[in-house]
Formats: C-alpha cells, structure tokens, sequence
C-alpha cells in the first residue's frame, strides 16, 4: 500500500503542496527504504549469504537512516498537527510548502548525521571487528557498542537521550493539545474523530519509540552483566524483526488511508478502473 499512497501524493499537484502530506510521504518513503533494505539483508542472511565488512557497514548504515528518518518525521507530524489546531490562522505562514520542503531537507541531513558521528566513532576506534560475523544484522550494532570504546558508549548514549528528548516533546504537544480543546466539547465522545486521531497518533509513537525503549534496557541489563550476550541478542532480533517493523505496517493504515483526499482518490482511481472495464 506505500507504493500506492506515495503515487497518489506525488502525482496530484494539490495534495503534494500541503505539509501535512509533504510530511506524509516523506515517512512513508522513509519507511519503504528502510523495509527494503531489511527484507534485502534478511534474505542475504537467509541465503547464508557471508557479506564484506564495508557492505555489511553501508547496509547497517543505510537502515539505520531509513529509521531516523521515519522517526524524525513522525515527530514532525506531531509538530505539523500541533501548530494547525493551535494555530489555525497562522499556520500556512508559519508551515508553507517552500518552508515544509527545507524542514524535509533538514530532517534528512539530522538522519544521516546522527548514525554517520555513530558510524565514523565505530570507524575510528577499530571496532568493526566483529562485523565478521557469519550474520550480517542489526544486532551488530548493539555487540559493537557494548565491545567499543568509551567514546563508542557516549555516543550510544547522547543518541539515547536525543531519541527520548524527541519523546518528551511529543509528550508535551499531546498533553498541551489536550488541555487546549477540553472545553471544546470534542473529546465528549469515544469515537469523535479528534479522540480517534489522538489514539491513532499515540498507537503509532508507541510502537515507533518502544522497540528502541526495549533495546535501551537490553543493553543496559547486557553492560551490567544482568543477562548474557546470547540472551541480548535474542531479545534485539525479536525486536527488530516484530516490535521495529510494526510502525511501518500500521502507518500507511492509520495515517495514509485515514486522510480524506487520500482515500477519495484511491477510490476514484479505482472507480475509474471499474467503470473502463464495464464499458
């Protein structure tokens, strides 16, 4: 379906011009490269595949952008919907196309510098060593923080405080949202849209931030001897091949679909089709 949402984005002139969708389809993308990727590096380690050191480091890399983009961008949506409901007569001064487009930008380069500093610390003190392993998988990067260096470790660790800085402001925006519109009468019903739109959004922060949440502690229990290396490596392939890939397949749904222009045009596009083969 992200194939799909993305065409229907990039080929109407209206719908691409908005934030919202700009935003839009700027996760799903994010999300599409980075399933790729990984059903890429899950065949070739199911095909006992045994990669070089510099693909296994430009493959790991690559999804760890594809991730930061869709995680950067679902906070910017969280932003995009906070400015329009509390500002609704400044909002296209303060989020026009032109603006969308550099803050787009913006979050890409955000993506590639984060794991790029984390990548080159790795680069820098040796520690790719064990990237020789028979499995080329994200899990790699978690044995290579918890054999690095210490600089390795400060750099795990300023980007887990980035991640939950980004979660704290999201937090802050929801609960700023609510109290704002509690006396507007729209939170009255369970199944308003303002209260389905709020558990939509909440549904797919949850799942985005809590595989990173669970290999936090993971690492955490794996540097303070509370579970052996094993163990951790089992726990991070359940959340990477179950908890990681959730967000990416209710996204399109909750967000894609939900939208009313979006799903008017698929529907024309389909009705369309329906009606040529009837004639």
């Amino acid at each position: 379906i992200i194939p799909i949402i993305l065409f229907v984005i990039f080929s109407r002139f209206s719908i691409r011009q908005e934030t919202r969708y700009m935003l839009l389809g700027n996760a799903l993308l994010s999300d599409l490269i980075y399933l790729l990727f990984y059903t890429l590096l899950a065949a070739l380690n199911a095909a006992h595949v045994h990669l070089p050191k510099e693909a296994c480091v430009l493959l790991l890399f690559l999804l760890a952008v594809a991730y930061c983009g869709g995680l950067f961008t679902a906070a910017a949506i969280v932003l995009d919907t906070y400015i329009a409901i509390l500002f609704p007569l400044r909002y296209i001064a303060i989020l026009p196309p032109s603006r969308t487009k550099k803050i787009i930008v913006l979050l890409w380069m955000y993506s590639g510098a984060f794991p790029g500093i984390f990548f080159l610390v790795l680069s820098s003190t040796h520690s790719f060593v064990p990237c020789v392993m028979e499995t080329c998988s994200v899990p790699v990067i978690l044995i290579l923080t918890l054999n690095g260096t210490d600089a390795v470790k400060l750099c795990f660790w300023l980007s887990t405080t980035v991640v939950f800085l980004c979660l704290s402001l999201i937090f802050c925006c929801y609960a700023i949202l609510y109290f704002k519109t509690k006396q507007s009468g729209i939170w009255e019903s369970i199944c308003s849209r303002a209260s389905v739109t709020f558990l939509m959004h909440n549904t797919v922060l949850f799942f985005y931030f809590f595989p990173l949440l669970a290999l936090f502690v993971e690492s955490f229990l794996c540097v303070n001897i509370v579970i052996g290396l094993q163990t951790g490596i089992w726990v991070s392939l359940t959340v990477c091949n179950v908890l990681m890939i959730l967000p990416k397949v209710l996204f399109p749904f909750l967000y894609g679909l939900r939208y009313r222009e979006i799903s008017a045009s698929l529907k024309s596009m389909v009705r369309r089709k329906h009606l040529h083969l009837v004639s």
